[in-house]
C-alpha cells in the first residue's frame, strides 16, 4: 500500500471486534473505512461512536470497490455473508477475511464458492472483552495479542503479506496457521474450557437446588475460575456446533483424564495426585504472562479494607487523582468490625500495576 492511493476497507459487523479493527485503521494515511450495519438503529450507534468514516445499510455499497472486506459477524452468520459476497461484483484483487474463532468450515465454504476476482483468508484475533457491542470498541484491543491468519494452500503469498501489512496497524502479533490446526488448538485452549466451566457451574447449580448453601459459599475463587460460563449462549452454541468434529475427541480425552483422577482417589495414590498437580503447575508456570490470549484476561486487584465510613470513597479518589480508571468495583465482604475485601477491576495491565503501586504506597494490603 502507498500513501498516494486510497485503500478502502469494508467492515461487516461493527461490534466489539469490528469496531476495534475499524478504530485501528481509521485515520491512517491512505485508508478509508466503511461499516455495514443491518439496522438503522445500530447504524446510529456506529455513527455516534465514530469508529468508521461512513456507515451504510447496503451490503452492496459497503463491498463496492473495497480492497479489503472483514466479516466481523457471529460464526453462525459467516457462511451467509460469504455467500452474499460471492454474488456481488467485487473489486479485482479484493481480500476477504473474517474474525471467527473457527476457521476450517468458513475456509471450505469460501473455496467451494470460488469467489470472483477475490480471495478469502481466514483470520482470528485472539483478543476480546467481557463487554460487547460497538460501545466497547477500543483501538488497543488487539495490541500485543496474537492475530492468527489461516490462508488455504492456493492463496498467493503476496495476498497474505498484504493483509498482514494492513493488520500491522492493530499492533498484534501476526501468526499464520493451517485452518484445521487452528481449530484443533483453539478447541483445546478455549472451546474445551468453556464447556468444562459450564458443566461445572451446572453441576453446582443442581446441588444448590437441594441446598442453597452451595450458592452462598460459591463466591470468590469459584466465581472467578468459572466466569467464562457466563459467555453468550447463542455465540457459543454456534461455535461449538461449528467445531463439533474437533470437540468430540477433546471431550473424550477430558473424560479419560477425569477417569484417571477417579482411579487415583479410589486407590489412594497420593504420589500420582502430587505428580498430576506438579506437572500442571510446571506447564502453567511456563505460559506467557504478559500476552493476550483467546480467553479474556481479568485485571483485578483485591485489597482488605476496614469498615470505616468513607474508606471506599477515599480509595476511588486516590485513584482518580492519579488518572487511574476503574472499570468496576465490588465489595465482597463488608460487616461491622470485619475487614472487607474490595475487588477493583481495570481495563488493562498498565492501569492495574499503577493502581497496585499507589495503593501499596498508601499502606493497603493488595493482592491479585
Amino acid at each position: 500500500m502507498t500513501t498516494n492511493t486510497i485503500t478502502k476497507v469494508a467492515i461487516f459487523g461493527v461490534g466489539l471486534i469490528g469496531g476495534s479493527l475499524a478504530l485501528c485503521l481509521k485515520g491512517k494515511p491512505g485508508i478509508t473505512v466503511t461499516g455495514y450495519a443491518h439496522t438503522q438503529d445500530y447504524a446510529d450507534q456506529v455513527i455516534a461512536r465514530e469508529v468508521v468514516d461512513q456507515v451504510t445499510l447496503s451490503p452492496e455499497e459497503a463491498a463496492w470497490d473495497a480492497d479489503f472486506i472483514f466479516l466481523c459477524v457471529p460464526v453462525g452468520s459467516l457462511e451467509h455473508y460469504i455467500t452474499l459476497l460471492s454474488g456481488l461484483q467485487l473489486k479485482p484483487g479484493c481480500i476477504i477475511s473474517d474474525v471467527g474463532s473457527t476457521k476450517a468450515s468458513i475456509t471450505d465454504c469460501a473455496e467451494r464458492l470460488v469467489l470472483k476476482d477475490a480471495c478469502f483468508i481466514g483470520g482470528h484475533p485472539m483478543a476480546g472483552s467481557e463487554r460487547s457491542g460497538v460501545k466497547a470498541a477500543s483501538s488497543l484491543l488487539f495490541e500485543n495479542a496474537y492475530y492468527v491468519l489461516t490462508p488455504a494452500e492456493n492463496v498467493p503469498a503476496d495476498k497474505v503479506d498484504s493483509l498482514s501489512v494492513l493488520l500491522s496497524h492493530t499492533r498484534a502479533h501476526i501468526v499464520t496457521v493451517e485452518p484445521q490446526l487452528h481449530d484443533q488448538i483453539v478447541g483445546a485452549i478455549s472451546h474445551l474450557p468453556h464447556i468444562i466451566a459450564v458443566a461445572l457451574v451446572n453441576q453446582i447449580c443442581s446441588y444448590n437446588e437441594d441446598n442453597p448453601l452451595y450458592q452462598t459459599l460459591a463466591a470468590g475463587g469459584f466465581r472467578d475460575i468459572t466466569r467464562i460460563a457466563s459467555s453468550d449462549p447463542v455465540v457459543w452454541r454456534d461455535i461449538l456446533l461449528n467445531n463439533r468434529k474437533v470437540m468430540m475427541p477433546l471431550l473424550r480425552d477430558w473424560n479419560d483424564g477425569i477417569l484417571q483422577f477417579m482411579a487415583m482417589l479410589e486407590s489412594q495414590d497420593g504420589s500420582a495426585i502430587e505428580d498430576a498437580f506438579r506437572r500442571a503447575g510446571d506447564f502453567r508456570n511456563e505460559l506467557p504472562e504478559r500476552r493476550k490470549g483467546v480467553i479474556v484476561s481479568r485485571y483485578d486487584l483485591y485489597l482488605e479494607v476496614p469498615d470505616h465510613p468513607g474508606i471506599i470513597g477515599r480509595i476511588t479518589t486516590d485513584l482518580g487523582q492519579k488518572s487511574i480508571n476503574l472499570s468496576n468495583i465490588q465489595i465482597i465482604e463488608s460487616r461491622e468490625d470485619v475487614p472487607g475485601v474490595l475487588r477493583l477491576s481495570f481495563q488493562n495491565e498498565r492501569e492495574q500495576e499503577r493502581a497496585k503501586d499507589l495503593l501499596q504506597s498508601h499502606g493497603y494490603t493488595v493482592y491479585h
